[in-house]
């Protein structure tokens, strides 16, 4: 079965003035965090071209740089590749007054690391068996932690990555792993779907954004964060997500195209 998108897209006007209602939100958790000292620790993951970019940048848009911090992690150096292997994301990890959103975090090994054959077996299934247990330790340490899959289509994919490839202002989002994306689809796909299985838990589970819709994906992401997360003088009207948009991961959705194949 497809990937079901057959929902009608939001119109510019509506999407321009539900975004501003939903970063007036953004600002009140964040007063909310400040004053409680709150630790807010966001994973934004997803197939190349799933738009975590374009979602994280309209979260951050309004929000104060010095309480919030956006972290895109390079490739690993050769201390790195020898380290314990959450270590090179410790240091990131937010302090009192902070909400981190991650753009990809240890979730690459999961992926990318897997599917491309930078980690050995080993590595992999280490990873799977103690990243449950490292993200229970970081919830009862305090911090709030959200985790997103975006989620699109084979279709979708390939049309946005043509699209970079012709937008001189998308240069830097090109990369080599692009063209491998769309040849490993399949592989991807199935790295996902042992990735959910196996991390998806009480403490941190997965939540899915179907993202063929780019506006609806960013609002409903938005709308969710703040449903899930406590502050001040909470707008409840504004802040429903679509559970058709955004949910929490079931193996069933697999089956029934809720999650691309």
């Amino acid at each position: 079965m497809k990937h079901k998108h057959d929902r009608k897209k939001i119109g510019k006007e509506e999407y321009k003035t539900t975004l501003i209602q939903l970063q007036i939100e953004l600002v009140k958790l964040q007063k909310h965090i400040i004053k409680h000292d709150g630790k807010v620790l966001i994973i934004f993951e997803g197939r190349d071209a799933g738009g975590k970019d374009g979602s994280i940048k309209r979260i951050i848009q309004h929000l104060s740089p010095r309480e919030t911090r956006v972290v895109a992690l390079g490739k690993p150096s050769d201390r790195d590749k020898s380290s314990w292997y959450f270590q090179r994301y410790v240091p990131h990890l937010p302090a009192a007054q902070e909400m981190v959103l991650f753009n990809r975090s240890w979730y690459n090994r999961a992926g990318v690391e897997r599917v491309m054959g930078f980690c050995s077996d080993g590595e992999y299934h280490e990873f799977l068996e103690t990243v449950p247990d490292f993200e229970l330790m970081l919830v009862r340490s305090g911090i709030k932690l959200l985790k997103y899959y975006l989620d699109i289509s084979r279709e979708e994919q390939k049309r946005r990555l043509e699209d970079r490839e012709r937008d001189p202002l998308k240069q830097w989002k090109i990369s080599p792993i692009d063209v491998e994306a769309v040849k490993h689809w399949d592989d991807y796909s199935l790295a996902r779907n042992i990735m959910f299985a196996r991390t998806h838990h009480l403490d941190a589970p997965w939540t899915v954004v179907r993202a063929d819709d780019k506006k609806s994906a960013r609002l409903n992401i938005i709308k969710d964060m703040l449903f899930r997360l406590d502050y001040k003088d909470k707008n409840d009207a504004e802040v429903l997500p679509d559970t058709d948009i955004v949910f929490n991961y079931a193996e069933s959705y697999l089956k029934n195209g809720m999650i691309a194949e």
